[in-house]
Order: structure tokens, then C-alpha cells, then sequence
């Protein structure tokens, strides 16, 4: 069983990006699930907190990445880029002795009421996975603009165009899931 840990950037309940993940659910083969991650309860990051302990929240985080074979973040863009609390989060997972996304294949999608579709906070967000170690893919880019029309009235993403390039990206995160693993094997 392969298993990929979604995490939206939205707390939204009617997120198009939570959507989004959702819909990987319906496009991944069988023999891998789509888990999520909760973000709502993260405190902000603070070296005081920190110093007296991994808060909870932030160590079922760290829990599940580790236990992931691959994530896939959807971010809204927030003023060109990705939302504060987003990069909360990932900052408290990349502190500390265990940083679970170090080499982990992650792919990055958006969703936006714009035409460009979060693609800004797309390229800052794979920069910073990029300076995490994270294994970042690169392409396709999953941005979808004007996601208001894209989604039916069930939250189903029903975007032909879009739904063969997110089957492309979760093809190329599940062939780098596989690689990963036998290099693993290798070692």
C-alpha cells in the first residue's frame, strides 16, 4: 500500500483547495491512499514553545509525513503567495533532529478564483520545499485558474484539461515514490 499525506493550505471548509486533493482520491490507482493532514490546530512557531517541548498538533504532523511515502500540498495564493499559515507549518517540520520532509517526493498543486490559479504561490512553495531537502517534482504544473467553473456542485473537479495534467503529476509522484523506494532497498 502506498500511502501520500494531503495537506491543504486552506483551514476553509469549502476550500478549492481541499477539493482539489479530494479529487486525487478518484485519480490514483488502486493500492494507494490519500490521507489527510489537519493543520487547524499548529500554534504559531516560537523557539520558547519549542525549547519546552514538539507541541502535538505539530508531532502527528511530523508523524504522518514520516510515515508517508509522498505528500501533496495544494496552496491558495495570499498576496502572491502561500498563506502564513502554510509556512507555519512547514517551518515547525523542518526544526529539530527529525525533519521528515528530507528527501520525501512531494508534489504541489493550487486552485484560485484568478486566471493564474495560485501559480505564484506555487513557485515560492516549491522554493522553500526546495531549501527543506524535500524531493520537489517540477512538472506538471497543477494550476488551476478561475477554479470557481471548475468544480461542479458535489466539489468535484471536472476540468478535462486539468484533470490530465493532475493524472500526469500523480503518475510522476507515484514513479518517484517507486524510485525512492528501491533506492531505500539499495542502501
Amino acid at each position: 500500500m502506498t500511502r501520500i499525506l494531503a495537506i491543504s493550505g486552506s483551514l476553509r471548509r469549502d476550500s478549492m483547495n481541499t477539493k482539489l486533493l479530494r479529487t486525487a482520491q478518484t485519480l490514483v490507482p488502486e493500492g494507494v491512499v490519500v490521507e489527510f493532514a489537519d493543520l487547524s490546530s499548529i500554534p504559531m512557531f516560537n523557539q520558547d514553545v519549542e525549547a519546552e517541548g514538539i507541541p502535538a498538533a505539530v508531532q502527528i504532523l511530523k508523524d504522518q509525513i514520516a510515515a508517508a511515502d509522498g505528500v501533496l500540498i495544494a496552496t491558495p495564493e495570499y498576496s502572491r503567495n502561500i498563506p502564513g499559515m502554510l509556512k507555519n507549518a512547514l517551518d515547525w517540520v523542518s526544526r529539530g533532529p527529525v525533519r521528515p520532509l528530507v528527501g520525501k517526493p512531494v508534489a504541489v498543486v493550487s486552485a484560485s478564483g484568478s486566471i493564474y490559479g495560485g501559480i505564484r504561490a506555487q513557485t515560492e512553495l516549491r522554493q522553500l520545499l526546495t531549501h527543506l531537502s524535500a524531493g520537489v517534482l517540477h512538472s506538471p504544473e497543477v494550476a488551476v485558474g478561475q477554479a470557481t467553473q471548475k468544480f461542479n456542485e458535489q466539489g468535484e473537479f471536472i476540468d478535462e484539461a486539468g484533470l490530465r495534467f493532475y493524472t500526469t503529476l500523480l503518475g510522476n509522484l507515484l514513479l518517484k515514490i517507486e524510485l525512492e523506494q528501491r533506492l531505500k532497498a539499495l542502501a
